[in-house]
């Protein structure tokens, strides 16, 4: 097989540290998998002695294959696994560990549940609380924080500290380890016991690492201790596709791989395999965006192929229809579903993409879990103001509404199945402004009952105050309540198109069966389906066609990238969005969501201009002033002559190019 000089150099490299720059398709399974097979069979390794770290256990299973395969029909011993495998497996030789002792997730999620029982936690994201306390204390133990010095974003310190410490507690007394813990004993184990890691040192001589880019602190001080003293470890990444820092990764740590091992060599892999020339043209105007990384220049033996495909609608239901027409013209074409792809930056986005898949009956699946709108907390309480309305009179319909808003009702005076409104005044006959609340509410479900689900569900939010409810929580929970709206905006959009309740209950239930459904499908994995994924799920994949879908600010990038690390990690999700696609490239943005103006990404203005061409007598084209020339480009700032005004203005260069402010255009 021929490979090109940078594998080449990569594959035949013997001892010492080396460090593998692989662009998106550049064919680093191969490079790794190569160089193994060359360390045994050129260099002499015994293979007992080579160990070979992925991310994921599918990934690890996947290298060992694909090794084995070019190995022909003999077994040979190399170490394959992730991180966590082969540290929980130096546990157990020193500590006597078995998996009986590895906290599994169910039982992860009930000691949680558990415990915010135990704490009177009044938590309505329950599944959503969970997963962020988990990556909360998962940072915390990787990184070593003092807890004392830990600022959450979930709840309030003196809550997260009560939390985590009955979580380890529990951990403890129940003799159980999670993942992290794993990681910190591994490494606690190997720093004090200096016979121990001489073992395994010895045993590991030659390290191999696919997709450091992800790697976090406490995996890396690890591999560091493992490595000694030769040094022999081989890392391949690509730090513009480091897209997992909310789960500790840290790619400053292969910016500065060079420091921490001086004696290091480097090989770039620049030859994309995968993509078209406009592709990845494309995509490196986006990611040379960022200002800690790597400079690379990403090459590709494809055609220069078709133009990406930039849109922007008016209106969500526009672009759905849009995606349709285009899914099913590549259909028309030969292109197989299977490999046409939606990506969207959060699991949330695409629900009323997936009814109008629905509609026409194109078969879907989904990478991520999709959450079911009609089963948030929210949907939960406006169906139950709803149903009340209707006649319901179920205790438990009740009890989800009767304070959010707060009307300081106690459940202690619901003691019967259903709920009897004079009986619950009876209750206050001596709290006259009690007595005013109940009738209150009485009042607002008898309105509710004649409206139609759009007017009735806007009375939830404005009549009765359901919106100032929501205002409170978010600050309860230190969220944004932009969060919790834009939930209510779907919710209410999705009931727009029905006259009664009845009809948007029927809805409701149709939608739920047809989730079911495709979750079914997706089980058989026969059927020729489109893959829905987000950005982060979509890494390692690739499809003739891509769809990116909602490339808006506050969307792409994330309203919740406040920070400039932030801001460089989504430009490196829609980076690896874009280098998924192999032939065609959709990007597609909207004016309008949800009644709510939006702006287009950032990321579609650095597409579209490419800032290492904004040099000093460069001629510009811009909206408001016109044609003029680049008299200086420094430290953000463009300072341009314009030809119409005859003025110098100094402007803010990210400003420009995020708005899409400016073209480039012959000299006039």
């Amino acid at each position: 097989m021929n490979f090109n000089v940078s594998q080449e150099k990569a594959i035949t490299h013997g001892k010492g540290p080396m460090m593998v720059l692989a662009g998106p398709g550049s064919g680093k399974t191969l490079v790794i998998t190569r160089r193994t097979k060359y360390l045994i069979e050129e260099y002499g390794v015994d293979p007992r002695n080579i160990l070979v770290i992925t991310f994921t256990k599918a990934a690890a299973n996947e290298m060992r294959e694909r090794f084995q395969k070019l190995m022909g029909e003999n077994h040979i011993p190399v170490n394959f696994g992730t991180f966590h495998a082969i540290f929980f497996t130096i546990l157990k030789y020193a500590y006597h560990f078995n998996s009986g002792n590895i906290l599994k997730e169910d039982q992860k999620k009930q000691f949680m549940r558990e415990i915010i029982e135990k704490l009177d936690l009044e938590i309505e994201d329950e599944k959503d609380f969970i997963n962020g306390i988990e990556n909360e204390i998962s940072l915390v133990k990787g990184e070593r924080i003092n807890l004392d010095h830990y600022y959450s974003i979930n709840c309030s310190e003196d809550i997260f500290k009560k939390i985590y410490e009955e979580y380890d507690n529990r951990l403890r007394r129940a003799n159980l380890i999670d993942f992290d813990d794993m990681l910190v004993y591994c490494y606690e184990l190997l720093k004090e016991r200096k016979d121990i890691l001489k073992i395994w040192q010895d045993k590991f001589r030659y390290i191999l690492i696919d997709e450091f880019q992800d790697i976090n602190k406490i995996q890396y001080d690890i591999i560091r201790l493992l490595a000694k003293p030769e040094d022999n470890l081989f890392i391949v990444g690509d730090d513009d596709q480091s897209i997992y820092r909310f789960r500790g990764a840290k790619p400053e740590i292969m910016l500065n791989f060079e420091k921490d091992y001086m004696n290091a060599k480097s090989v770039l892999l620049d030859v994309n395999y995968r993509s078209t020339v406009k592709i990845i043209e494309g995509a490196k105007r986006v990611v040379k965006n960022n200002m800690k990384r790597f400079s690379k220049n990403i090459i590709t033996i494809n055609s220069e192929g078709e133009d990406i495909q930039l849109k922007t609608f008016k209106e969500l239901a526009l672009e759905n229809q849009t995606i349709i027409d285009e899914v099913l013209s590549y259909q028309k074409k030969g292109i197989p579903l299977s490999e046409i792809a939606i990506l969207f930056r959060t699991n949330t986005q695409p629900r009323a993409l997936l009814e109008k898949f629905m509609e026409y009956n194109i078969p879907f699946k989904m990478k991520d879990s999709m959450p079911n709108i009609y089963e948030h907390w929210i949907a939960k309480n406006l169906i139950g103001y709803i149903k009340l309305a209707m006649g319901q009179k179920d205790r438990s319909l009740f009890l989800q509404i009767m304070n959010r808003p707060k009307r300081y009702i106690s459940r202690e005076y619901l003691t019967e199945t259903t709920v009897d409104f004079e009986q619950l005044k009876r209750k206050y006959s001596d709290k006259d402004w009690m007595i005013e609340r109940i009738e209150k509410l009485e009042y607002d479900l008898k309105m509710l009952s004649n409206m139609n689900p759009f007017s009735g569900i806007n009375y939830i939010r404005k009549g009765i105050g359901y919106e100032e409810y929501l205002k409170e929580y978010a600050d309860y929970r230190r969220i944004k309540i932009d969060e919790l709206l834009e939930v209510l905006d779907e919710i209410q959009e999705s009931a727009k198109n029905y006259k009664t309740y009845e009809e948007w209950f029927t809805h409701i239930e149709e939608y739920a069966l047809e989730l079911a459904e495709q979750a079914k499908n997706q089980r058989e994995n026969d059927i020729d389906s489109i893959t829905m994924t987000t950005m982060h799920s979509s890494k390692g994949l690739e499809y003739e066609v891509v769809f990116i879908i909602d490339a808006n600010e506050g969307i792409t990038p994330h309203h919740k990238a406040m920070l400039e690390v932030d801001m460089e990690e989504e430009r490196r999700m829609f980076y690896v969005a874009m280098t998924r696609a192999r032939k065609y490239l959709h990007i597609y943005s909207v004016k309008e969501r949800y009644n709510k103006e939006l702006e287009i990404s950032r990321f579609v203005g650095e597409l579209l201009l490419d800032i290492s061409e904004l040099k000093t007598g460069a001629w510009i084209e811009h909206k408001m002033y016109g044609p003029g020339e680049i008299k200086q480009n420094k430290d953000g700032k463009l300072i341009i002559y314009f030809k119409n005004i005859k003025k110098e203005r100094t402007l803010d260069l990210n400003f420009c190019v995020n708005h899409h402010m400016l073209k480039l255009i012959n000299k006039k």
